[in-house]
């Protein structure tokens, strides 16, 4: 527990409106790829458009902008922990 009285700011509805607004211009985004020929690189840029959404979901409706740094740690740890299991299931893919 942290030494304060436990509570947390809470966003503003400005900012959920702007993380909406962000959530639906990457959608609009990931769907434009979808006409880009681009080969492998399609993959690539989805992929990181796909982090940059779960990105913005994690720290404004989950609040872990406000958390401890232990608990951003733990997070960031997880979230690596999923990257690595990815990447080596597409290299097992891959190979085959």
């Amino acid at each position: 527990m942290n030494g304060g009285s436990g509570m947390r700011p809470v966003p503003s509805l400005r900012s959920y409106l702007l993380t909406w607004a962000a959530l639906l211009a990457l959608l609009a985004l990931t769907l434009g790829t979808v006409l880009l020929p681009l080969g492998r690189l399609n993959l690539a840029i989805n992929l990181a458009i796909s982090v940059t959404q779960a990105a913005l979901a994690v720290m404004v409706f989950m609040q872990l902008r406000a958390e401890p740094v232990v608990v951003r740690l733990t997070a960031a740890a997880g979230f690596l922990f999923l990257s690595f299991m990815v990447i080596l299931m597409l290299t097992d893919y891959l190979t085959r």
